[in-house]
């Protein structure tokens, strides 16, 4: 297990973990860390966002913003689709299992953008943001609409999650690298809206909108305009620090003078070789692992609320996606919060315990409810309300220690430790989505064709309850007696009644007569056979011709009621869906008991990250942090004059 030592213990004087001296040469700088030429109006716009000192707190609050308003846009144009799934399977013909499998690939690929953004380290990490969200603005606005099929679709899909697994990477480095460590609990807890608040997003605006604008294409016409306005905010509001400011360990804005100071002496180069190698230790990856499996809950939750609220409970799309809405807004509100109070208190590690045990608890009573079809939408309000506030009140400290586990190694590899995780979540995340849907099994004919045997059951009900409850009967005596119910249904019941009482009733001569014209026109046979077909509805046993009698009539009347084509689809899927209802629930609460099982793993990973478990020995850690600091500060002749 690693130790105790908070990230911001480290000697004051060690800057970077690297070694300094007048004559290296940097990136960003000539001989010496001599500056650079100023770059053109142009190039700071399109190219060189890099800024060479610690921003005062107005424009760093400004690039923390821009950072979390990218970041909360990317994720709402990667979970538009959830909201509009249904429609897209329907419209594309697709099954659930192709567009779950979608998602696998798009995880899949997304890994890999994840570690392809570890070289923001060295390339830097704004552009990848501002260009990311041009590329995906556009791919939504244009790509997605005008796909007329469904392998369109998954392609768009899947270049969307390439580029998202790159941002995955980029926007946190950026929050961490305007965050010093006794604030950036807060600080990633802002950046953390990011997932939730694009959740959030595209919920509410399919339950406004989605009454009104029918077509599922309009949903993504909105959130690429959308993503094309925060790309311009990007362009023109996004900068960076420059690497030497950046790769240097702060704990406190108090570190800021001394920061600038080391800067020029800073070897750029030489603290980033071998990157992979410095940052691929048990507490990064344990701890990248540890929170994937934790969040398998959220996985599902984003993917299939609202297959799941639809499918089992019957709620409509938009009440499903409201649900949605509760989830997201207590957990995007409980991330800032649970931020705020972890830097007060300096400890990420009492927050994630009890965040994990409160998710757990809260996930178990939500899957009791699976097997419950009749709990009422406010009952999971309240559920997966509470439930994703211990969700959050783990995940915003997780963040934190994380990156003050990397900074532990070395911080000016802090986007490559990202990227770690980031590949890590994302196979976890693709691995997931592939066992889903073999647990929960079920859900494809649900999906598949759930919601149209259901449109056809409502339309139809008396009609499918009679052909459901005497239709295979008749239809058995039909078989049987193919020619003789022919007959029974050419002959007006009242003929065969006089027949029925025999020879010596009344008319029974000209009922005979009448009943042999009846067969020969409405079989299109001669007299001769009709009677013999008339003489053959006595071999026909009694209870079956009184089955027939009080039932048939009306079998035939609710099959001709009901199209054809509808007909033939409740026929060929009515029983894969009644199965499915049945079975849907138990597996759906298995998958839930597999995210406990996320959650439970979750906890003894917590012990191999960075910083303490007391209030007061973190208190303790970080002014003897700052006595190191002004010492040094001393030396260097620095005034001491900073303030928080």
């Amino acid at each position: 297990m690693a130790d105790d030592t908070p990230a911001g213990a480290p000697d004051a004087s060690a800057g970077s973990g690297r070694s300094a001296g007048s004559g290296t040469t940097g990136r960003d700088g000539g001989p010496g860390g001599a500056d650079p030429a100023k770059p053109s109006a142009i190039s700071r716009i399109f190219w060189n966002r890099q800024i060479d000192r610690y921003p005062d707190s107005g424009p760093r609050y400004w690039y923390l913003t821009v950072g979390v308003l990218a970041t909360i846009m990317l994720y709402y144009e990667l979970y538009d689709a959830g909201t509009v799934s249904t429609d897209i399977i329907a419209q594309f013909h697709m099954s659930f299992l192709y567009y779950v499998y979608i998602s696998v690939f798009g995880n899949a690929v997304g890994a890999f953008g994840s570690l392809f953004a570890g070289l923001a380290d060295r390339w830097g990490r704004a552009n990848l943001v501002v260009y990311g969200l041009l590329i995906t603005g556009l791919l939504i606005l244009f790509g997605i609409p005008n796909a007329h099929a469904k392998f369109a679709f998954a392609v768009v899909v899947v270049a969307i999650s390439l580029v998202e697994g790159v941002i995955l990477v980029a926007t946190p480095a950026l929050i961490r690298d305007f965050s010093p460590q006794l604030g950036r609990a807060s600080a990633m807890g802002f950046w953390t809206l990011g997932p939730v608040m694009g959740s959030l997003v595209s919920d509410i605006v399919a339950t406004n909108t989605l009454p009104h604008l029918h077509p599922w294409q309009d949903q993504f016409i909105i959130c690429g305009i959308a993503g094309i306005g925060i790309f311009l905010v990007a362009l023109f509001g996004l900068r960076e620090l420059s690497p030497r400011i950046r790769d240097q360990l702060m704990v406190s804005l108090r570190d800021r003078a001394l920061v600038e100071a080391r800067a020029q002496g800073i070897d750029i180069e030489a603290g980033m070789a071998h990157p992979w190698r410095q940052v691929l230790h048990l507490d990064v990856i344990g701890s990248a692992f540890g929170i994937s499996v934790f969040l398998l809950f959220y996985y599902a939750a984003v993917g299939f609320f609202t297959v799941y609220f639809t499918t089992i409970f019957g709620f409509t799309v938009p009440m499903a996606d409201g649900i949605g809405n509760w989830f997201w807004a207590f957990d995007a509100g409980a991330l800032v919060v649970v931020g705020l109070i972890s830097d007060r208190l300096r400890v990420r590690k009492p927050f994630m315990i009890v965040g994990a045990i409160g998710a757990i608890v809260m996930t178990i009573l939500f899957l009791t409810r699976a097997t419950h079809p009749t709990t009422g939408y406010y009952t999971f309000v309240w559920m997966i309300s509470v439930l994703s506030v211990f969700l959050a009140v783990a995940y915003a400290p997780w963040m934190a220690s994380f990156t003050e586990t990397v900074e532990r190694h070395n911080p000016a590899l802090t986007a490559t430790g990202l990227a770690v995780w980031g590949w890590i979540i994302r196979v976890v995340i693709a691995v997931s989505l592939i066992i889903l849907p073999v647990v929960v099994s079920s859900a494809t004919p649900l999906v598949t064709y759930g919601a149209k045997v259901s449109a056809i059951a409502k339309k139809y009900g008396p009609q499918l309850a009679t052909l459901t409850t005497y239709g295979p009967k008749v239809q058995a005596i039909a078989k049987a007696y193919p020619t003789q119910v022919a007959v029974l249904g050419v002959v007006p019941p009242a003929t065969l009644a006089t027949l029925s009482a025999g020879s010596k009733a009344p008319g029974y001569s000209a009922a005979v007569g009448a009943a042999v014209g009846d067969i020969s026109a409405g079989l299109h046979v001669n007299t001769a056979t009709a009677l013999g077909d008339l003489v053959s509805v006595s071999k026909v046993p009694a209870a079956d011709l009184a089955y027939l009698s009080a039932h048939g009539s009306a079998v035939v009347a609710a099959k001709a009621a009901i199209p054809p084509a509808d007909l033939a689809y409740v026929t060929a899927h009515g029983t894969a869906v009644e199965n499915a209802a049945k079975e849907t629930p138990h597996q759906w609460q298995h998958w839930w008991w597999v995210c406990v099982g996320g959650m439970v793993a979750f906890i003894p990973l917590v012990l191999l990250m960075a910083g303490r478990w007391r209030p007061k020995m973190a208190k303790q850690d970080a002014e003897e942090h700052e006595a190191k600091v002004r010492e040094e500060m001393a030396k260097l002749g620095i005034a001491t004059a900073e303030t928080v």
